[in-house]
């Protein structure tokens, strides 16, 4: 045990030890950089004049390592990174990267890594815009993909170096989102889909490969249309076919999992993907999936809301029930599942609603007759458990109006939709659109049983209508302007019928 004394001593040393070391100045720095291209030069010269003995060149080498270490001083003052760029720092670095000796790249992409920290680039804007600006112009990530390909993950320092790059390109995108589409087309997915299909146990950097994927497609069509090119959603489907029997080994396993599912979702909003995915037979997967009540249930749910929705979602929805979807679908709108939940009650019933609601828009001929006919099956338990979801989400909606009215602050009208929709609307609007085609297009006992419902608890045809109608003159931005309006066409026949 160290006595009172001596902790007091300790601590006094350290913040006296801390003021005396050198502040950081211009003057500094200069010295440093200057220092470290000194020590590049030395290193370079000794390299082609022995090219063979390394002995003669490796003092020079380990002088080097060390300038670079004195550099990472800098990573803890961005306001200095605009003289870093001035004095041609950052493409010297940039350089090493493809340096024969593996120890320093790895070095090099370290260094990076700190540099780029997000919550230093936010201790100073200008800095940041500097640094970002300087590594974006000097393609900053194709040097680092061309390292990572030599790099052997086997070794230690190596991987830790595949996570730092990785670390690099997640700092760089999350600053200026923009770049996404450049880390893309400078060969970032293809590296990433190679690097998933390794046959190698799990580990963080397979990870932390899965969220760069992500954040790459996140808003970003260009790559989503790329990935496909690629052949991602294969390598995707073919990654995700594994938790079709079998659940993720731990918490990064699911984080992983969760992230691919997720990618897919993004990926399946270019049309192109849709029919990929179509024949690449992900129905089938997701099918499975949800039958296997796995904890990748959640996710093949979302995928599928995806690869059905909108007039892109046709083939998809036939399909489906070609596969027999719908007795995998309907027990899961009629009871939500209790075990191996990662998505709320709310969201599995939207899920499920809005993939109703797709295949009744979708599907033609004796598939839409197969999807109609399940709604009259066992005494219309169907039509009972519409008006029972109708009811709950009315209650859900109502409340959040009451929250809105005692909320002080003033929103415009947009605003007051969004909060409405995502209290409770959103999902109560497909329930109420699947009430709407189910009684137009199905036998009149369907019909003669939601009024009788209705007016049991107090609801009307009155309410449907309305906000149907509402749905209408809101439709959001899926879909082409033509289809947009035969879709409001759509909705306002129904409700006549009605």
């Amino acid at each position: 045990m160290i006595t009172d004394k001596e902790r007091e001593d300790i601590l006094k040393f350290v913040e006296t030890e801390a003021t005396e070391g050198e502040i950081l100045d211009d003057t500094t720095v200069k010295k440093l950089v200057l220092n470290f291209e000194k020590k590049a030069l030395k290193n370079r010269e000794m390299r082609i004049k022995f090219p063979d003995q390394p002995e003669k060149f490796m003092d020079s080498e380990i002088d080097l390592h060390e300038a670079l270490q004195d550099l990472s001083a800098v990573a803890t003052v961005p306001d200095q990174y605009p003289l870093l760029v001035e004095l041609k720092c950052i493409n010297s670095l940039l350089e090493l990267l493809s340096h024969d000796n593996t120890d320093i790249s790895t070095k090099v992409v370290h260094l990076l890594q700190e540099f780029t920290d997000v919550d230093i680039l936010h201790e100073s804007e200008e800095g940041a815009e500097e640094l970002i600006k300087a590594l974006a112009e000097a393609d900053a990530p194709a040097l680092l993909l061309h390292n990572l390909a030599r790099l052997d993950e086997q070794v230690p320092d190596e991987r830790d170096a595949v996570h730092n790059t990785l670390g690099v390109i997640e700092n760089i995108t999350e600053f200026r989102p923009e770049l996404c589409h450049e880390v893309a087309k400078q060969g970032f997915i293809q590296w990433i889909l190679k690097r998933l299909r390794l046959k190698v146990p799990f580990d963080g950097n397979k990870l932390y490969a899965t969220e760069i994927l992500s954040i790459l497609l996140q808003n970003t069509p260009e790559n989503r249309k790329l990935l496909g090119e690629l052949d991602g959603i294969d390598v995707l489907l073919q990654q995700l076919a594994f938790y079709k029997r079998h659940d993720p080994s731990g918490a990064e396993e699911q984080e992983a999992m969760e992230n691919m599912f997720d990618t897919l979702c993004c990926a399946l909003m270019e049309p192109a993907n849709r029919d990929r995915f179509l024949r690449g037979e992900g129905l089938q997967l997701m099918n499975l999936m949800l039958r296997e009540k796995k904890m990748s249930r959640n996710g093949s749910l979302k995928v599928l809301d995806h690869a059905l929705a909108g007039p892109d979602g046709k083939d998809n929805c036939n399909k489906f029930v070609d596969i027999l979807g719908l007795r995998t679908v309907f027990p899961l709108f009629m009871k939500t599942p209790k075990r191996k939940r990662l998505l709320t009650v709310d969201q599995h019933e939207e899920h499920v609603v809005s993939i109703i609601a797709s295949m009744l828009r979708n599907c033609q001929g004796s598939q839409r007759q197969r999807l109609l006919a399940k709604f009259t099956e066992n005494d219309l338990e169907k039509v009972d458990r519409l008006l029972e979801l109708h009811f709950k989400y009315m209650d859900k909606v109502d409340r959040t109006e009451k929250e809105m009215e005692q909320d002080t602050e003033e929103i415009d009208d947009d605003a007051q939709y969004l909060k409405r929709l995502s209290g409770g609307l959103f999902t109560l609007q497909l329930i109420d659109r699947i009430i709407l085609e189910v009684c137009t297009a199905g036998p009149p006992t369907i019909k003669q049983r939601v009024q009788r419902v209705l007016s049991l608890r107090g609801g009307s045809l009155k309410i449907i209508r309305h906000v149907m109608r509402e749905y209408a003159g809101n439709l959001g931005d899926a879909g082409s302007e033509e289809w947009r309006q035969q879709e409001q066409q759509h909705i306002l026949q129904l409700v006549d019928k009605f």
